[in-house]
């Protein structure tokens, strides 16, 4: 049933703000919640949730009012409502009525921008069937085949250390070399423009050069995608039949790498923070009972790398969660509380495994096209790192790790951890916590009980240790019998002597520097090597 309440929707609405010396924490006009003021977001949004249901009315910075929607059905019923709700801010009251200012802090979240992500009808087809086009052309195995890359460079940066804050030094960097290769200008990847992108999402005094210096960037790729069109990112974007112009292709491409980095850099923090402080998730990690995707996905559900997104405008007056929504009314989309809404999750430490409809992605016309590219990153990232360090360990006290937080986002500030030192491996290598630190082509040894085949020819002269001079039937050598230790045979028949399937007691490192068979090939390329 609609509540007969309906909160302000501009300044002319408001009823009188609290008494003077109020000692009411963080209260504005009409005793609603100011959201930037609060110390607990999580706690606010349960607080909320019990006064209000499952849609509140907050104010924003300058006690803009606005809606936060915490119910989970009532966030997909206003992402899946394009014929009710907009991503158009151009319709929002306060916005129209001058009450929100060009200097807003939430401004660079707010203003509407040529771009799929506020267009709807048929120009956000246009847009939005362009972007979801030059995706589909990712390979996955070569996608993780980057990703595997990228990450070896990384770790291979600390792992002789054996200290490493993993922010910094990993979750985000990790994002922004696997965009830049995806995008088509991996020569830009460095550490200014990881700096340049945190600084920009961090809106400090120095965002908008920081902004300017990646649409730099950016634009370069553009003219040189136009002048000499490549199989990536950003040429399949040029060359789609939507025909975007160059400052449409580089504000996409803008959308898709800070999207991508500034999601895909919490997650990994999240996720890997999950880890080393919880024993039982790494527990089930190390034994089996989780494999790193579902350990990600359980992240998605837990911590989602956005709390709310940056807004919805209602088209028309309509009804949410019980509350009447006018016209111009702006709304949140609540992530957070609504993946750990009662209704859906009465257990809010319940295992989520195998379920995705989480929030984290949003959801309709507008959700994340790249949220796939997201999950490889974390899944392959998060692997290979623990792999490479098998007893990474917080080098901190829990209780001192720091968060930076804002409406939208809670940031981790670092993760200092300790572990064995290893040796760098080679970064087309598949990681191992016990590598060669420079691959050599080498011969391959299995233990074996099988005697030389009299018959065969004569294996030895009779010296101990002395390779056989009989050779195998056909042009190929025979395996050696050394000591009860034999050589591994050629490529395709090495499984077959032993009665097993080929390659399958050939060791990582076997066949390298020489020619290998069609079964380890194919192996290799699933695995994205």
């Amino acid at each position: 049933m609609t509540s007969d309440t309906s909160f302000p929707a501009g300044p002319g609405d408001r009823t009188l703000d609290p008494p003077p010396g109020c000692p009411a924490h963080g209260l504005g006009p009409g005793g609603l919640h100011r959201l930037h003021e609060a110390p607990d977001l999580r706690e606010l949004y349960e607080r909320l949730r019990e006064e209000y249901g499952p849609v509140a009315p907050v104010l924003l910075h300058d006690d803009v009012p606005i809606w936060v929607v915490l119910g989970h059905a009532e966030n997909l019923h206003m992402v899946r409502t394009p014929a009710q709700f907009t991503r158009d801010s151009r319709i929002w009251t306060p916005l129209r009525d001058g009450t929100v200012k060009p200097d807003h802090p939430l401004m660079p979240h707010i203003a509407w921008q040529p771009i799929c992500s506020h267009a709807e009808g048929d120009e956000h087809k246009r847009l939005r069937g362009a972007v979801t086009a030059a995706m589909q052309t990712i390979d996955p195995r070569s996608l993780r085949r980057v990703i595997g890359r990228a990450t070896q460079r990384l770790v291979n940066r600390f792992c002789e250390t054996g200290r490493a804050e993993l922010v910094d030094q990993f979750a985000e960097h990790l994002p922004m070399a696997v965009m830049c290769e995806i995008l088509g200008m991996a020569d830009e990847y460095d550490d200014r423009i990881v700096q340049a992108a945190r600084d920009m999402l961090k809106g400090t005094e120095t965002a908008i050069a920081s902004n300017e210096y990646i649409m730099d960037c950016l634009r370069r790729l553009v003219a040189r995608s136009r002048s000499r069109p490549e199989e990536d990112f950003a040429g399949h974007l040029i060359r789609h039949p939507a025909g975007l112009d160059d400052d449409e292709v580089a504000q996409h491409l803008r959308l898709v790498l800070i999207a991508a980095y500034e999601a895909t850099a919490n997650l990994l923090a999240n996720t890997l923070r999950r880890v080393l402080t919880d024993p039982g998730f790494r527990a089930q990690l190390n034994g089996g009972q989780m494999t790193v995707p579902q350990a990600v996905e359980q992240s998605l559900w837990d911590e989602p790398p956005f709390s709310t997104i940056f807004g919805y405008f209602a088209k028309q007056d309509t009804e949410l969660g019980g509350r009447r929504i006018r016209k111009g009314d702006g709304l949140l989309l609540g992530i957070a509380p609504g993946n750990v809404d009662p209704r859906v999750r009465p257990d809010p430490t319940a295992d989520m495994q195998g379920n995705r409809s989480h929030l984290a992605f949003s959801g309709g016309p507008h959700e994340c096209p790249g949220q796939d590219i997201g999950r490889a990153i974390a899944d392959v990232g998060v692997d290979m790192l623990l792999m490479r360090l098998t007893d990474v360990r917080l080098d901190c006290a829990e209780e001192d790790l720091r968060w930076t937080e804002s409406i939208a986002s809670q940031h981790l500030v670092e993760l200092p951890v300790r572990f064995t030192p290893q040796p760098q491996q080679d970064v087309k290598s598949l990681p191992s916590h016990t590598p060669m630190p420079v691959p050599q082509p080498r011969a391959a040894w299995e233990i074996s009980t099988v005697r030389a085949a009299s018959g065969a020819g004569p294996a030895t002269d009779g010296a101990p240790g002395e390779r056989p001079r009989a050779a195998w039937p056909g042009p190929e050598p025979a395996p050696a019998v050394v000591g009860g230790v034999r050589a591994a045979a050629p490529a395709g028949r090495a499984g077959a002597a032993q009665g097993g399937p080929v390659g399958a007691h050939m060791p990582p490192e076997a066949g390298r520097g020489r020619p290998r068979g069609p079964w380890q090939r194919l192996v290799r390329w699933w695995r994205g090597h």
